[in-house]
């Protein structure tokens, strides 16, 4: 058996001493240990450290993360530094797994980070990141230290897809892999909700989104009915971050909830995972993101334009707001949920490009999706077998009356804006 370089051993001793020490005595493990990776042998100890961090993250990979939960860990906890640095360790382990062996999502996850092995050997990615972000040989080590002992110290959590190498065959169809026609006209609309300068127009986009996600809902449980085993419910997670947490994840709730799908927040860990099927889980993913991107526009609006009357923007202000804007976006899409299925039931098929026809009835739709309920429930109870609910509070009349107001007046776009403080 080949023994370890000293650079290896001087790298796995100083990450060990780094992941076991206790939070009094974090800062000197930590200068300690950057210290002495500084003054060894630099392109060395950058192959090394790499080695040693990959191990972290195939570890992270065995034990229910994902990409994108690793770079929401690093936002919340680390700095501005540790974001592209967990990109690149993402990156450096990723070579591991050929691109066939990594589900959909996997690939989506990595091309919104923008995953890539941009330096020119391992020996030299730390001079070449140091050289990028104006670090000095101590700094980067400390960065790389902590971002690992963030990784090491994680628990097991319940997985939503299967691990590097165990995936089926990934293939590209459509505008994006995977994507089915409905879900890319449902994305025009919302770019041209996004567009629109009348609150009228951007309302009923609203609405025949809502339709055409149920439309597709329906359309994959009439195909699967009589073959059980050709769809299954699976799960993704979806960042919910501070501020505003609860409000956030009530949203979220709202429209999986619409779309047959299950929603469990684990708010220590800053996100929701959704249950339901496949088709299903990508719409709740862009209605959410576009609603989310609504309302902190519309909350912001209102709290400038009620400052200026007299009343103050406060947190419980856009508290109050956002819990009204979910209750009432939960009540609007249900709606729309309910009249195209009641419609579908009558033989009613609403086609991608916002046409109608008549159709014969089917008899089995409603028993189908009824099924499909079951069975998400039915997952839901497998993989989170000890649930709790929880309570918010309402404070603020104001933003409960401008929360509804905007609600009725919701645009679905697409974006990744964030709610301030």
């Amino acid at each position: 058996m080949a023994q370890p370089s000293a650079a290896e051993a001087l790298v796995t001793q100083a990450a060990a001493q780094v992941v076991a020490a206790f939070p009094d005595t974090l800062d000197l493990a930590l200068d300690t240990a950057a210290s002495m990776l500084a003054a060894a042998d630099w392109p060395q100890v950058s192959r090394a450290l790499l080695a040693e961090t990959e191990r972290t993250v195939t570890r992270a990979w065995a034990i229910g993360w994902r990409p994108a939960d690793l770079v929401r860990l690093v936002r919340r906890e680390l700095g501005t530094v540790h974001q592209p640095l967990a990109v690149d360790l993402i990156a450096a382990e990723n070579r591991r797994h050929p691109a066939a062996t990594l589900d959909r999502r996997w690939h989506e996850q990595l091309r919104e980070l923008a995953v890539e092995l941009w330096w020119s050997g391992d020996e030299t990615y730390l001079t070449e990141f140091a050289t990028r972000h104006r670090l000095d040989r101590f700094a980067l080590a400390t960065a790389v230290l902590e971002l690992n002992r963030l990784w090491a110290q994680l628990p097991p959590v319940t997985p939503v897809g299967p691990t590097p190498g165990r995936a089926t065959v990934y293939r590209s169809t459509g505008p994006l892999p995977g994507e089915p026609r409905m879900l890319s006209r449902i994305r025009a609309l919302l770019a041209k909700a996004e567009s629109t300068e009348f609150p009228e127009e951007a309302e009923a986009l609203t609405a025949k989104a809502q339709q055409l996600v149920a439309q597709h809902s329906i359309d994959e449980a009439l195909l699967t009915v009589g073959q059980p085993s050709r769809d299954t419910p699976g799960a993704l997670r979806i960042g919910v971050d501070n501020p505003y947490e609860s409000p956030k994840a009530m949203l979220l709730d709202a429209v999986a909830t619409a779309n047959r799908c299950r929603t469990v927040w684990a708010k220590e860990f800053g996100f929701c995972t959704i249950v339901g099927f496949d088709s299903d889980l990508d719409a709740v993913e862009l209605l959410y993101t576009s609603l989310l991107v609504q309302a902190t526009a519309t909350m912001h609006r209102a709290g400038s334009r009620h400052h200026k009357e007299g009343a103050a923007r406060t947190k419980s202000f856009r508290q109050s707001f956002l819990i009204a804007y979910a209750a009432r976006i939960r009540e609007r899409l249900a709606t729309a949920t309910e009249e195209t299925t009641r419609e579908a039931a009558a033989g009613r098929h609403l086609n991608p490009d916002g046409s109608s026809e008549q159709l014969v009835p089917d008899e089995r739709l409603l028993p189908a999706l009824a099924a499909r309920e079951q069975a998400v429930d039915h997952a839901l109870g497998e993989m989170f077998p000890k649930l709790t609910t929880q309570r918010v509070r309402i404070s603020n009349a104001h933003g409960w009356h401008e929360g509804r107001a905007a609600a009725d007046r919701a645009a679905l776009h697409h974006g990744t804006d964030a709610i301030d403080r």
